[in-house]
């Protein structure tokens, strides 16, 4: 009976065993499976490129030109102002009307002023009368003097009132053209042709010496203020021609003409100031307006280039993505001019000439990633110039 006993626990102690094997086999089988599974899962796929996905560095002739940006101003414009401290009698013109040269805007109060000249005209009148009388008594006392009628003393005497009332007649003849430059002033007139862009004053209202009155802009002629990087003055000449799109004119372009370059930058920038020339014969362009577009710069000479959809921008750095010995590759490169109207832009260094580059951008790329090409790589062409 014991026996039995003892037989029948290492029967039960040897079916343990092989159940405990079991599980420990299964484990380690599941977790082996696992483990290849995370490991396929962690390495990236292997990319495969067409050949009409690649492109090559390519000797390119570039347009070159310049972006610029600004507001448009009015080259001539005028801002009228009061010369005299009273009411505004009549107002002749509103904003938007067209004026010309000398003509009338509008009428100040002009009563003060007429009394004024009255009086200093009366004043000069006197004066003159005196004078005429003290020169009478000099020229008789001359001729006593030449016949030693009258003693020296006498005719300078005689001499120095004729001196004194021609200084009083001077003096009040300059107050009478004072009174009349101040008279002819409460008549307001245009300095400058052009059209009435603000009106300061109502009829009624009083004005104050050097006040605005009017604001008088002249549309013929624009001029576009810009800033544009020192490095680029170099190649800036007067004469050069640009293309601008203005706001609200959509698909119209208007011709700009480099008129004037700063001769210093900017304080605290490395820019200068450049001034185009927009005319504007059909007024269709008004002062304050933005406007923005490219100087045509001429031509580049050949220059290493790729299109600019290949070139990705990765924290403001420019770079691109090569394949290399069947790798992606993330290349750093160092960019030039470029050439919106081809698609192309200058690569300056960081790139040899016959590694193949991905056209355009592709995502969740991987440094380091398996890559295969079908086919031979060919440049992507370049639109015609």
């Amino acid at each position: 009976m014991t026996s039995l006993l003892k037989s029948r626990r290492v029967w039960i102690a040897g079916l343990a065993f092989a159940g405990l094997a079991l599980v420990v086999a299964i484990v380690l089988v599941t977790r082996s499976r696992a483990n290849a599974q995370s490991d396929d899962h962690a390495k990236p796929a292997e990319l495969h490129f067409a050949n009409t996905d690649l492109t090559y560095l390519q000797p390119q002739v570039l347009a070159q030109s310049l972006a610029i940006n600004g507001n448009l101003e009015a080259r001539s414009q005028a801002v009228v102002k009061a010369k005299q401290a009273v009411d505004v009698v009549s107002i002749g013109v509103r904003e938007g009307d067209a004026v010309h040269a000398g003509q009338k805007l509008a009428q100040l109060d002009s009563a003060d002023l007429k009394a004024r000249l009255s009086e200093k005209i009366s004043a000069r009148d006197s004066a003159k009368a005196q004078f005429d009388l003290a020169e009478k008594n000099r020229n008789t006392n001359r001729a006593l003097l030449e016949k030693h009628f009258i003693s020296q003393n006498a005719f300078d005497s005689t001499d120095s009132t004729f001196k004194a009332n021609r200084a009083s007649l001077d003096a009040a003849e300059a107050e009478v053209e004072l009174a009349q430059i101040a008279l002819a002033q409460t008549t307001v007139t245009a300095p400058v042709a052009g059209i009435v862009a603000k009106r300061y004053l109502k009829v009624g209202e009083k004005a104050s010496i050097d006040s605005p009155l009017f604001t008088v802009v002249d549309l013929d002629s624009l001029e576009l203020e810009a800033l544009v990087p020192a490095s680029e003055v170099a190649v800036l000449k007067r004469g050069q021609q640009a293309e601008l799109a203005v706001d609200g004119f959509p698909g119209k372009t208007f011709a700009a003409v480099l008129d004037r370059i700063s001769p210093a930058t900017e304080p605290g920038t490395r820019s200068i100031l450049v001034f185009f020339t927009v005319r504007n014969p059909e007024h269709a362009l008004k002062s304050g307006m933005f406007a923005e577009g490219v100087l045509d710069l001429g031509h580049s000479a050949p220059v290493p280039s790729l299109p600019a959809t290949a070139i990705q921008n990765d924290g403001g750095q420019p770079v691109v993505w090569s394949i290399e010995s069947n790798t992606l590759t993330r290349r750093p490169i160092q960019i030039g001019q470029r050439d919106p109207a081809q698609g192309l832009v200058e690569v300056k260094g960081g790139l040899p000439g016959n590694v193949p580059v991905l056209a355009a951008k592709f995502d969740n790329l991987k440094e380091g990633q398996a890559a295969t090409v079908t086919g031979q790589a060919v440049a992507v062409p370049a639109k015609p110039s």
